[in-house]
């Protein structure tokens, strides 16, 4: 019921070029009196998404720190995967109807990855990511483990049947972590909160830098023409990523410079089942037009491929209606592309106004702004440049490491 994830210990001595020499050796401090500790992470997938990218390079980087930390997956069937999907999306606002079948369907799943966590070795801290997994704290009390509860998306405004059913089950954990403030509900804040921004791992496959031949031939061979100006929007297929959004965008901006392309790059996870219909629309909106590509990891897009596309994007969108952080935000700016995205959750954070590409609350304005950075190319460098200026100073994973150490701290 709970799968392993294999991960290597990762030194942190890259990152002393990158981060400074003296945050590496912050992080070895904080990190001395937690080792012996045994600390268990647990999400809903391995692959696709922002919580997946954050443990695939936290987890070796605590080991690289002589941290005993395991990674374990929850699994579930298609039919828990549509419920969570359900609750997640009412989280953030959409309407769901939470019948006692839906509420009992994962009220039980969770109890039954609980039970196989009981028969796993004991741990000091569980760490349990977003809704899916948030009632195996209910089923497993009685002893010394301490429990945190991450919740990356953005709850400041949820659907009220929603929100009722999870405060009770996330209010037991013995501390909570926010990405933003405003995203806690009213009835937690009397409990323990830590407020810690994600970050990016600039040495993964998806940040490290890339020839500039290697990026031409990836795109060359996805079908991108190399000489015309390019767009993506590189993030899941999400309804509150607005792709469709996206195409129509995509369609007011081509007929003002003309020649421009529009790639939708997406990975489609194992807990997002909504995710496909969502790829199944916007193949069917773009299906006679040659100059959008509809790219995923199941058409050979992975890490690398993301990397290239957001080094070689003109102007990368993210168009978001909800938002809880936006990795590829950071991600995008980290490789100097300008972004153009919604002003919404927690990418504000990440290209305060005047840094790092423009925030809309349209789609005129949406329009608007990114023809603007493909007519006048010295401001779209000259934003990319402070975008990746910001993302060093504040969105590395060197400084997310450091949030979470102290975190751990604090428990023992």
């Amino acid at each position: 019921m709970l799968r392993h994830v294999d991960v290597a210990a990762k030194s942190l001595e890259p990152y002393r070029a990158v981060a400074g020499a003296e945050v590496v050796a912050e992080l070895e401090r904080l990190a001395a009196p937690l080792r012996g500790a045994r600390i268990l992470q647990i999400n809903a997938t391995a692959y696709g998404g922002g919580v997946s990218v954050l443990l695939r390079s936290l987890v070796p980087l605590y080991r690289g720190l002589g941290l005993t930390v395991d990674w374990r997956v929850m699994p579930g069937t298609p039919e828990f995967f549509t419920v969570t999907k359900g609750l997640h999306n009412a989280l953030q606002g959409a309407s769901f109807d939470l019948t006692e079948e839906r509420r009992g369907l994962y009220l039980d799943h969770n109890r039954e990855v609980a039970e196989a966590l009981r028969r796993q070795d004991h741990y000091d801290v569980v760490i349990v990511h977003d809704p899916q997994p948030a009632a195996v704290r209910h089923f497993l009390g009685g002893d010394d483990t301490r429990w945190v509860w991450r919740c990356h998306i953005d709850t400041s405004h949820p659907d009220p049947a929603a929100i009722r059913f999870l405060e009770p089950l996330v209010a037991e954990y013995d501390a909570l972590v926010y990405t933003m403030e405003e995203f806690l509900p009213a009835d937690l804040r009397d409990r323990p909160v830590r407020i810690i921004t994600p970050a990016i791992d600039p040495l993964s496959p998806k940040n490290l830098p890339l020839p500039d031949d290697l990026v031409r031939g990836i795109l060359a061979w996805t079908g991108i023409s190399l000489d015309r100006p390019l767009v993506s929007q590189i993030s899941r297929f999400d309804p509150w990523k607005d792709p469709l959004g996206v195409v129509e965008v995509y369609r007011r901006v081509r007929e003002q410079v003309p020649g421009t392309q529009l790639a939708l790059v997406g990975q489609m996870a194992l807990d997002d089942p909504q995710g496909w219909e969502i790829l199944r629309q916007i193949q069917q909106e773009s299906v006679d037009d040659d100059d959008i590509h509809v790219l995923t990891n199941f058409t050979g897009i992975d890490d690398v491929g993301v990397n290239a596309f957001q080094r070689a994007s003109s102007v990368v969108l993210q168009k978001s209606i909800r938002e809880g952080f936006g990795l590829v935000v950071s991600e995008s700016l980290w490789k100097g592309t300008p972004v153009v995205a919604g002003r919404t959750g927690g990418i504000p954070l990440q290209m305060p106004d005047g840094v790092g590409g423009y925030l809309i609350e349209s789609t005129e304005e949406c329009v608007a702004r990114t023809v603007e950075l493909l007519r006048d190319r010295a401001t779209a460098e000259r934003l990319g440049t402070s975008g990746r200026r910001h993302v060093h100073d504040h969105f590395l994973i060197t400084r997310l490491l450091a949030d979470e150490l102290r975190l751990l701290d604090s428990l023992r």
